[in-house]
């Protein structure tokens, strides 16, 4: 995929789409990672900075790293971003479900309902000021079922629905370039491609860990079983391990249910 043409397509289609729907103004989390990082310059290109607003959403398990990294693509590109802390509300939740969940609220339902908060902020800010809530997810986790319903997977349109990680991260890098091309500077911290993906739902929380495969093979797999419609056996032939295949495939097919709730995007056919 040439991302420099992908670039213009996306950023075509969500302009397109902003206007269909009567919106002039956008909201989107700004979590310090690759995803939002590039989303939020696509928003910028598609409406006007003055017409983005971004929201920087620490909870318990944050790192300062990812709130620096926030702060600076928000300076960059020039755009109203406000931060608006979960931790008192996910406490708040945390203490009034933990009887319920066996005594403590921890686990996949604590790191849900971080997700869960943050949308509520997202989508508060969306029906007072009537801003196009962007979802910022991949088609990488929304295979596996990396999201959370009714949480990061809300939004109206979403730019990177059908990108794969290792595509947002060639995009990010086209965007940048892109930027500095027409002597801007580059919106997104060089730290956000380096650093390694992470939800920071949990202590000491990764992507990659928590996938059980690294972005780079599990696309890999992704993209031969859905988009060139190889079969398990023919992937392992191609030298992935059985076993790994196995999951992926099993994993991606039992989270259909996810995919069909989640906000439409650029189809990849209409994306060069």
């Amino acid at each position: 995929m040439d991302m420099k043409s992908a670039y213009k397509d996306i950023v075509s289609q969500l302009a397109a789409f902003a206007s269909s729907v009567g919106f002039t103004d956008c909201v989107l989390g700004l979590s310090g990672g690759l995803d939002s990082s590039v989303v939020a310059p696509l928003c910028v290109d598609a409406l006007g900075a003055a017409h983005v607003h971004g929201v920087l959403m620490p909870g318990p398990y944050s790192s300062t790293h990812s709130v620096e990294d926030a702060q600076e693509l928000a300076d960059n590109l020039g755009i109203d971003a406000q931060t608006i802390s979960i931790v008192e509300a996910y406490d708040a939740f945390a203490r009034m479900l933990g009887p319920a969940c066996g005594g403590a609220l921890q686990g996949i339902p604590a790191e849900n309902t971080q997700s869960r908060c943050r949308m509520i902020c997202l989508m508060a800010l969306s029906n007072q000021y009537g801003w196009m809530l962007v979802n910022t997810g991949n088609l990488s986790e929304a295979y596996m079922g990396y999201s959370t319903l009714y949480g990061d997977t809300a939004g109206a349109f979403a730019p990177l629905g059908h990108l794969y990680k290792t595509e947002v991260r060639a995009l990010g890098r086209a965007i940048n370039e892109a930027y500095q091309a027409r002597g801007q500077v580059a919106p997104i911290p060089e730290r956000v491609f380096t650093k390694p993906p992470s939800a920071e739902l949990s202590a000491d929380q990764s992507d990659e860990k928590s996938l059980g495969v690294d972005y780079d093979t599990l696309d890999k797999i992704l993209a031969a079983y859905f988009d060139e419609g190889a079969t398990v056996e023919h992937i392992v032939e191609a030298g992935f391990e059985h076993d790994l295949v196995a999951r992926i495939v099993k994993t991606a097919n039992s989270y259909a249910f996810k995919r069909a709730q989640l906000p439409p995007a650029p189809e990849r056919h209409a994306i060069r």
